[in-house]
């Protein structure tokens, strides 16, 4: 039997035991992993400021391990270690879904005015002007899995798909439209999805000069990383009305501080990174770890491998 030590809460992991009969499952607290036991194979591994801080790995490291499963895509949870002496795999792909849903209802929210539009009183019963999704332009940056899931809902609501991104590979969505640069992609979106690693390369890539040649009134949507957006220049295109809006369900750092501007700016919705917070994003995983299992026995490479040069 296969032994296993998950860090995700002892919920999940009762329904990991139902999904993958003939695994064991320790339930491991977030954190620094410590003192795994000589029989434990693969550590499923969850972030935790504990984890991700600590500058050398645990005493014993890697124990008996044959390789590490995280639960997200991203890798900047993690330390630089944890990539060094063992096989990793990401989750890349387990939460596309739930996060175009998300982005979906988010364009929507813009363009309806929700919950603004919602009356309470006889006084406010007054029509407004609305705008359309259907012929509206989406942009993204990035074409992973959550682009490529979320372009073809997008193009079934008539609207026009535009995308960026590093490789110069035709785009597996029909229909979608390439673009040369950052400063053509925000020129021309009415909605425009934040969707690439934070890498050294992609950190603070969206400034105040990608912000200023943004079409007027842009709705910008961030659910990569906070840390991709230069925050104080945001602001400022918010303020003066360059960007009309922001739904962003990260920031920089997590959680935002006690009063940060963020917090009660009128042009920004803020969500407390939850976009992928769905039960099927956990049966995903589960999925996902059972084939690398299977892969693992097989002597097949793991599934979405992390390369750590690449940054995912």
């Amino acid at each position: 039997m296969t032994r296993i030590a998950s860090q995700l809460d002892e919920h999940f992991n009762q329904q990991l035991r139902q999904w993958l009969p003939g695994v064991e499952v320790l339930s491991l607290p977030r954190g620094l992993p410590c003192g795994l036991p000589a029989d434990i194979e693969v550590l499923l591994a969850a972030p935790h400021a504990d984890f991700r801080n600590a500058p050398v790995p645990p005493a014993g490291w890697p124990f008996g391990l044959r390789f590490v499963q995280l639960v997200t895509s991203g890798l900047d949870y993690f330390p630089r270690w944890l990539f060094q002496d063992l096989p990793v795999a990401s989750a890349r792909g387990s939460t596309a879904e739930s996060i175009a849903e998300f982005a979906l209802a988010a364009i929507f929210a813009a363009a309806k005015q929700l919950p603004q539009v919602w009356i309470e009183r006889a006084e406010h019963w007054q029509q407004r002007p609305l705008a359309s999704v259907a012929g509206s332009t989406l942009g993204l940056f990035g074409f992973g899995s959550i682009a490529r899931e979320l372009a073809p809902k997008a193009q079934a609501l008539g609207m026009q798909v535009l995308a960026l991104r590093r490789s110069a590979q035709p785009f597996e969505v029909p229909g979608v439209e390439a673009v040369a640069d950052l400063q053509e992609l925000f020129a021309r979106a009415d909605h425009l999805l934040l969707a690439v690693p934070l890498t050294e390369q992609t950190r603070g890539i969206i400034d105040a000069d990608v912000l200023a040649a943004a079409k007027p009134g842009l709705h910008l949507i961030n659910i990569a990383r906070g840390a991709l957006i230069d925050q104080p220049a945001l602001l400022q295109a918010l303020d003066t009305g360059r960007i009309a809006l922001a739904s962003l369900d990260v920031a920089d750092p997590e959680p935002l501080p006690e009063g940060h501007p963020f917090y009660r700016h009128p042009g920004i919705r803020l969500s407390p990174h939850t976009s992928a917070n769905s039960p099927r994003v956990y049966l995903n995983i589960a999925r996902l770890l059972g084939r690398n299992l299977q892969r693992w026995g097989d002597g097949l490479p793991l599934e979405n491998p992390v390369e750590i040069q690449r940054g995912y």
